[in-house]
C-alpha cells in the first residue's frame, strides 16, 4: 500500500486542531486564544511543512497536560507569545470556499449484487416520500401515465402530494428571487426549509393540483406557439361579415393621440362565443372611440365630437401642477374613464374644471355636476362656487351590478380638489319608482374639506350577498393619504320643492348625500407636521367632515359644522403642507373588495406614494379590514374601529330599534366541511366581533430608488370572489361563470379552509418602475398580529424587463402583460416557471425611435405625447381564454389565442362540424378520428348540437310570440292532439255509419215496394258484407236525398211514372246487363252481375239527382225563400204536392 501524501496528513492535522471547535467553557470563562494557536505555530513550524508524528503525538500530550494544569502554559513560557500574523490567518480562511453545489447527482444509485433467483422489485422497498420526490420530476404526461405502472404507484400519483411537489418544481414561485448556491447553504445549515406550497390564483372553479399543473403548462405552451383561433365560417357568412382568423389585429382607432384608457366586453364563462367589443379613450383631448376588434373596424361613435379641451399646462404655463410650487392653486392634467356598455366621462382639471359625459348612443354628450353657488349652512350645504375645483378622479360603471344596486343612482362618481364626491346617474330603465335623467346629479359629500379626492374605486362584482354582509362597495382616497369607503347605498330624499327650482336638484342630492357616511380607515388618518414652538393655529391631523342622518345633530350644530367646513374648503394646498405631512395628489389605489377573513370583511386596500418628486421615497401600504373576536375589557390595546353606522334590527311590530351590543363572550362555532360560509344561521354583523384596521408593508425587494410608474391587480375570474361565494369552499354558492374544465366534487373532497385550495386564494397586484423593473406581491398575504405593528410582505416576483420604463400592466391567473416606454409589449408567467418572457406580444420600435425618446427625456420640454409607447392594455378576466389587446400610440393591437392545447390530453385542434344544408360553407370533415382525440370530437359535437337546440328553440320563441305559433305546445303536443281529434271523429263516423245501415235496412223491410222495383234482383237492396262502406252510405244518401222518398218511406223510391229526372244510359258493356227503361224488365244472370246491376243503377240515380239540382239552382229567382220548399222546386213541369 502507497504511503498517504504528506499534505493529507496535514489537513488531517489541521481540521482535528482548528482554532474553530467549540471551546471548554468553565465558571472562570472561555481560555484565551492567543495560547491555543501560539504553541501550535512555534512547535509544528511553517504551515508548508510536513509535520511529522511523533511530532503531532508530543503536541497532542503537551495539549492534554496542558489542559489538565490551567497555569502550566504560563509556568512554561514566562516570555509573551510572538504577535499573530492575522492577515495570513484571513487568507488562509478564504482559501477554504464554502460548498457549492454540484452539477452532479446528489445521491449515487450503485447496482447491488443479487442471487439469480431473486424476484423481489427493489423499487417495491423504497419508501413512498421518496418515491413522490422522484416522480415530481416527470413531465404532466409522463406523471399521469405512471399510475397505470402498478397500485402502487396509482396510489401515488392519484393522490394530490406528487401533483403539488411537480407543480412547486416547475413553478418555482417566490424561490426563484433567491440565488441557488445561496439558497442550497441555507437548507445546509437549516436556517429555512423549502416550502411546497405556493400562492396563486387557481384556474377554474373547481381545481385540483393535478387540473392547475397540467392546464398552467398547457395554456403557457400555447401563448408562446400563438396559433390563432379556429372561426367557425358558417357563423361568419351569416352574420354579413368578412371571415377574419388572424391571431393578431392591429388598427387604427382615429384618436389623433395617445391611448390610454381601455375598455372590453368579452363575456363570462369559458364557454362563451361573444364578440368582444373595446372602448378606447385619449385624456390627452378628450376623444373616445369604439370599435370591433375581430374585424379591425372603428366605430362613428365619437368621431364627430367637437369637444376638445386643453390642459392645465396650456391654460397655466409655468405654474407647477398637483398643487406644488408655490401652492396656491389646485391643478393636474385632465382624467378620464370609459365603459364600453355606457360611455366615458371626462373631467378637466383646472380650477374651473367640469365634467364631460357621452353615452354610447349618443353623439353628443352634456356637462354634469358642475359647481353652483347655492349654499344653506343650516341643512348642511356649503358654499362651492368656483371653490369646486379641478376634478381629479373620476369612475364610471363598467356593469350594470352598482346602477341595478342602487335603482339607478349611482353611475358617475367623481371628486373634485374641494374634498367633494359626487354622484351622477345613468339615466332610469322606466321600470324604477324614480325617473331620473342622464347625468343627473343625485348625491354630494364632502369627505374632506380643501383636500382633492384624488383616486375612486368602486366594487364591479358587488352583489346582494356581499350587501347583505355589510362588505365595502366604494372608497376614496385624498391627497393627503386618508381612505373612506362605504358599505351602504344612499336613498333618494322626498324633499318637496321648496321654491328651489334652479337650485333644487343640488339641493336635493345633499340631503340624498346625508342618508349614509363615509368612514374612514383610522390608521391612514393625516399626520400634523410637527411644531415644536406651536406656530400653528391649528392641529393638522384635525379635519371637518359632513355629518349623516344617523347623528341626529341639531340645526345649529349643522350650522356650525358647514361654516367650518367653508373655512376649510378656502385654504390652499400650501397651508395644508405647511401643517400636515404627505401632501402627493400621484399617490394610487388598488382595492381588493373580495379579500376575505372569514366573518365577512377581510377587504385589502393598498396606498401607492409612487416616490416621483425630489426627496420622495416610494411605499406601498397595505391596510386590511379584519374582525376579530371581541375580548374582556382591558385586555388589548389595540385601536378598534367601531362602524359609525347604526345597524338596525328588525323589530317584531315593524319598526327598527338599535341592536344592542353583547359584551359577552361568545365562542364562534366551527365551520363543518358541509356548511358554507354564507351560512343563514348567522348574521353578518355579530356582535361579539369587532372591527380593526391591520397595516402591511410592501417591500421592495432590495431595489433602490425605486419610482413607481403605473399599476395593476388581477382581475381575472376566480380572484374577484369572497369566501361565501367561491363554488371550491361551498356547493351552495352559485358561480359567476362555469369553466369548460371544471371537474366535479364530492363534499368529501371539498376543501374546509382557503389553505386547502391550491393557490390558497391568492390575489396579485403589480408595480412597474421607471427604470424597467416589475414587482409583484400578494395582496392576500398573512396581515399582522395586531394593529400596532405592520409587518412587511416581501414581493413573490421581480422581472427585468428589457423597456427602460414600464408604461402599462395587466395580468390574470395565468400570466402578466407588461408594456415598456419603447413600445416593447411581453407576456411573463408570474409562477416563474421560465425567466424569460413567454411571448413577445409586440416588439419594440426601431432603434431610431428609441434615440428619439432619450433625446426628448434629455431636453427640458420632456417627451411630452410619447407615440411609440404602450398606453393601456386588457385582458380578458377568463385566464383560459388567450386574448387580449394593447394600445401603441393611437393603434390598437388585439391578439386571440387557441387553447386547444390546454384541453384535457388533446393532441389535434377540433375539427369544423360540416356546413348546414343549402351553405357553401363547408368544414373540414372529421380525419384521424383515432382513440385519442374521438372522444374529444363527440363532446364538441355534443357542444355544438345543445348550442343548435338553443338556437331553435330562441327562433321558435321568436316565431311563437310573432306570428302565434306553436300555442298548442311543442310540435309533438300538437301531433298528440291531432290525432286524437282524428280517433274521435272515426268513431263518431262509425256509429253514425253503422245507425245508418240499421235505419236503411228497417225501412226495406217494412215498405211496399212498386210493382216495377219488385220484379227486381234485390227488392230490399240488402248490402253485402263484402262491399265497400263508402260505396254503401253513397247508395243510402242517394236513396234518402229522392224528391218522393217522404211518402213511400226512407229508402224507398218512387214510382216510376211520377219521374221527371232524365235518365242517360251509358254504353253498355261486354257483358254487361239490360240498363232500366220506362219499365223495369227483369233480371237475369248470376248473384254477382245482380249485385253489380244494382250497384250501377244507384250510381246513375246518384249522378242524375246531382245534375237536377244544379239545373234548379241555377234557373231559381234572385231572391230565394228564407225557408226550403217542400218540393223539389221548379223544373220543367209544375211541382207538385206530396197531397
Amino acid at each position: 500500500m502507497q504511503p498517504e501524501p504528506p499534505h493529507a496528513s496535514q489537513n488531517t492535522l489541521s481540521q482535528q486542531l482548528a482554532p474553530e471547535h467549540p471551546a471548554t467553557t468553565s465558571q472562570h470563562g472561555p481560555q484565551d486564544r492567543d495560547q491555543q494557536l501560539f504553541p501550535l505555530s512555534h512547535h509544528l513550524g511553517e504551515p508548508g511543512e510536513p509535520v511529522p508524528a511523533s511530532a503531532a503525538g508530543e503536541h497532542a500530550s503537551r495539549e492534554s497536560s496542558r489542559d489538565r494544569d490551567p497555569y502550566a502554559a504560563t509556568r512554561l513560557n514566562p516570555a509573551s507569545p510572538p504577535p499573530r500574523n492575522k492577515i495570513t490567518e484571513y487568507e488562509n480562511a478564504l482559501v477554504q470556499s464554502p460548498k457549492k453545489r454540484s452539477h452532479g447527482p446528489v445521491f449515487e444509485v450503485i447496482k447491488s449484487a443479487r442471487k439469480p433467483d431473486d424476484k423481489s422489485c427493489p423499487i417495491a422497498k423504497l419508501p413512498n416520500e421518496v418515491l413522490t420526490h422522484t416522480l415530481s420530476h416527470l413531465s404532466p404526461h409522463d406523471l399521469a401515465a405512471v399510475s397505470l405502472v402498478s397500485k402502487r404507484f396509482n396510489g401515488l400519483v392519484t393522490t394530490p402530494h406528487a401533483w403539488r411537489e411537480a407543480f412547486s418544481r416547475y413553478f418555482p414561485g417566490p424561490t426563484a428571487l433567491v440565488d441557488a448556491d445561496v439558497r442550497l447553504a441555507l437548507e445546509e445549515a437549516g436556517d429555512s426549509f423549502r416550502s411546497e406550497k405556493r400562492a396563486f390564483t387557481r384556474l377554474t372553479a373547481l381545481s385540483s393540483w393535478r387540473s392547475e399543473y397540467i392546464l398552467r403548462t398547457r395554456l403557457l405552451r400555447s401563448l408562446a406557439r400563438g396559433k390563432p383561433v379556429q372561426v367557425e365560417p358558417v357563423t361568419a357568412a351569416r352574420s354579413g361579415q368578412p371571415q377574419n382568423n388572424a391571431p393578431v389585429n392591429m388598427y387604427n382607432a382615429f384618436t389623433y393621440t395617445t391611448i390610454n384608457h381601455l375598455h372590453a366586453t368579452f363575456g363570462a364563462g369559458g364557454l362563451n362565443k361573444r364578440v368582444p367589443r373595446l372602448i378606447h379613450g385619449a385624456d390627452d383631448v378628450g376623444m373616445c372611440t369604439s370599435s370591433d376588434p375581430t374585424i379591425t373596424k372603428v366605430d362613428p361613435w365619437g368621431q364627430s365630437d367637437p369637444n376638445f379641451y386643453a390642459q392645465f399646462s396650456e391654460r397655466f404655463p409655468g405654474v407647477p401642477e398637483w398643487g406644488l410650487g408655490s401652492g396656491e392653486i389646485v391643478g393636474r392634467p385632465n382624467v378620464m374613464d370609459v365603459s364600453q356598455q355606457y360611455g366615458m366621462v371626462y373631467g378637466q382639471g383646472c380650477a374651473e374644471g367640469s365634467c364631460y359625459y357621452r353615452a354610447t348612443d349618443e353623439q353628443r354628450g352634456r356637462f354634469i355636476a358642475e359647481p353652483t353657488d347655492f349654499s344653506m349652512p343650516e341643512a348642511g350645504i356649503p358654499k362651492l362656487g368656483v371653490d369646486g375645483g379641478a376634478i381629479c378622479s373620476v369612475w364610471i360603471a363598467k356593469s350594470n351590478v352598482i346602477p341595478n344596486r342602487t335603482d339607478g343612482l349611482i353611475g358617475v362618481l367623481m371628486g373634485s380638489a374641494a374634498g367633494v364626491v359626487s354622484a351622477c346617474s345613468l339615466g332610469s330603465d322606466g321600470l324604477r319608482g324614480t325617473r331620473l335623467h342622464r347625468g343627473e346629479i343625485v348625491a354630494r359629500w364632502m369627505l374632506s374639506p380643501g383636500v382633492p379626492i384624488v383616486a375612486i374605486a368602486v366594487d364591479e362584482n358587488y352583489s346582494q350577498q356581499r350587501q347583505a354582509q355589510n362588505r365595502i362597495w366604494a372608497v376614496a382616497l385624498n391627497a393627503l393619504g386618508e381612505l373612506f369607503y362605504l358599505t351602504k347605498f344612499p336613498t333618494r330624499s322626498r324633499a318637496p320643492n321648496d321654491q328651489l327650482d334652479e337650485y333644487f336638484p343640488e339641493y336635493l342630492a345633499w340631503l340624498t348625500g346625508r342618508s349614509v357616511y363615509w368612514n374612514i380607515v383610522e390608521p391612514s388618518r393625516r399626520t400634523a407636521r410637527p411644531d415644536p414652538y406651536k406656530d400653528v393655529e391649528m392641529d393638522g391631523s384635525y379635519s371637518p367632515r359632513s355629518s349623516w342622518d344617523g347623528m341626529c345633530l341639531s340645526k345649529d350644530q349643522i350650522l356650525a359644522e358647514t361654516r367650518e367646513i367653508q373655512k376649510f374648503i378656502s385654504k390652499t394646498p400650501k397651508e395644508f403642507r405647511k401643517t400636515c405631512l404627505g401632501w402627493d395628489m400621484r399617490r394610487r389605489l388598488e382595492v381588493d373588495f373580495a379579500g376575505d377573513d372569514g366573518n365577512y370583511a377581510g377587504e385589502a386596500m393598498v396606498i401607492v406614494e409612487c416616490g416621483l418628486e425630489e426627496g420622495d421615497v416610494a411605499k406601498l401600504t397595505r391596510f386590511t379590514r379584519w374582525k376579530t373576536r371581541e375580548t374582556t375589557k382591558g385586555s388589548t390595546t389595540s385601536t378598534r374601529v367601531a362602524s359609525q353606522q347604526a345597524s338596525k334590527s328588525a323589530s317584531l311590530f315593524g319598526g327598527s330599534g338599535a341592536a344592542t351590543p353583547n359584551v359577552q363572550q361568545q365562542r364562534l362555532p366551527h365551520r363543518m366541511r358541509s356548511q358554507s360560509y354564507a351560512s343563514d344561521n348567522s348574521s353578518p354583523e355579530r356582535a361579539n366581533l369587532v372591527e380593526e384596521w391591520r397595516t402591511s408593508d410592501l417591500t421592495l425587494g432590495g431595489l433602490k430608488v425605486v419610482q413607481i410608474a403605473t399599476t395593476a391587480i388581477d382581475c381575472s375570474t376566480f380572484a374577484t370572489m369572497t369566501h361565501s361565494e367561491d363554488p371550491a369552499l361551498g356547493f351552495s354558492a352559485a358561480s359567476t361563470a362555469s369553466s369548460p374544465y371544471a371537474s366535479p366534487m364530492s363534499v368529501a373532497s371539498q376543501p374546509a379552509s382557503p389553505s386547502d385550495i391550491p393557490g390558497q386564494r391568492a390575489r396579485f397586484v403589480a408595480a412597474g418602475t421607471k427604470t424597467g423593473e416589475v414587482l409583484m406581491w400578494d395582496l392576500r398575504a398573512p396581515v399582522s398580529r395586531s394593529a400596532e405593528y405592520p409587518n412587511r410582505l416581501p414581493p413573490v416576483r421581480i422581472i427585468y424587463t428589457q423597456s427602460p420604463e414600464i408604461s402599462c400592466l395587466a395580468l390574470t391567473a395565468l400570466h402578466i402583460v407588461v408594456g415598456g416606454y419603447d413600445g416593447l409589449v411581453q407576456a411573463w408567467d408570474p409562477l416563474a416557471s421560465d425567466t424569460k418572457p413567454v411571448r413577445t406580444l409586440h416588439s419594440r420600435h426601431a432603434t431610431r425611435a428609441r434615440r428619439r425618446i432619450q433625446q426628448a427625456q434629455a431636453s427640458v420640454q420632456g417627451v411630452g405625447v410619447n407615440m411609440y409607447a404602450a398606453g393601456a392594455i386588457v385582458l380578458d378576466p377568463d385566464p383560459t381564454v388567450l386574448r387580449g389587446a394593447v394600445s401603441v400610440g393611437n393603434q390598437i393591437r388585439y391578439w386571440s389565442y387557441s387553447s386547444s392545447a390546454a384541453d384535457q390530453y388533446k393532441s389535434s385542434k377540433r375539427r369544423l362540424r360540416r356546413g348546414e344544408r343549402g351553405s357553401n360553407n363547408v368544414g373540414e370533415r372529421v380525419v384521424g378520428a383515432t382513440r385519442l382525440n374521438l372522444k374529444n370530437y363527440i363532446d364538441n359535437e355534443k357542444h355544438e348540437l345543445e348550442r343548435e337546440k338553443v338556437e331553435r328553440r330562441k327562433q321558435a320563441d321568436r316565431l311563437a310570440g310573432r306570428f302565434g305559433v306553436d300555442l298548442l305546445g311543442s310540435e309533438e303536443e300538437a301531433l298528440a292532439y291531432a290525432t286524437m281529434l282524428s280517433q274521435e271523429a272515426a268513431q263518431a263516423d262509425e256509429a253514425k255509419r253503422i245507425e245508418s245501415e240499421s235505419s236503411f235496412a228497417l225501412s226495406s223491410d217494412t215498405a211496399t215496394p212498386e210493382p216495377s222495383i219488385a220484379h227486381s234482383s234485390s227488392p230490399t237492396m240488402a248490402i253485402d258484407p263484402e262491399l265497400d262502406a263508402d260505396i254503401a252510405e253513397a247508395i243510402r244518401l242517394s236513396l234518402q236525398d229522392s224528391p218522393a222518398s217522404g211518402i213511400y218511406g226512407a229508402g224507398s223510391p218512387a214510382p216510376n211514372e211520377e219521374w221527371d229526372i232524365p235518365v242517360k244510359y251509358t254504353k253498355g258493356k261486354k257483358n254487361g246487363n239490360p240498363k232500366p227503361g220506362g219499365k223495369a224488365g227483369g233480371a237475369s244472370g248470376s248473384s254477382k252481375d245482380t249485385e253489380m246491376d244494382d250497384l250501377e243503377f244507384a250510381l246513375q240515380l246518384s249522378l242524375a239527382e246531382e245534375a237536377s239540382r244544379k239545373e234548379v239552382t241555377a234557373s231559381e229567382d234572385a231572391f230565394p225563400p228564407l225557408s226550403p220548399r217542400l218540393g223539389g222546386g221548379k223544373g220543367k213541369g209544375k211541382a207538385k204536392a206530396p197531397w
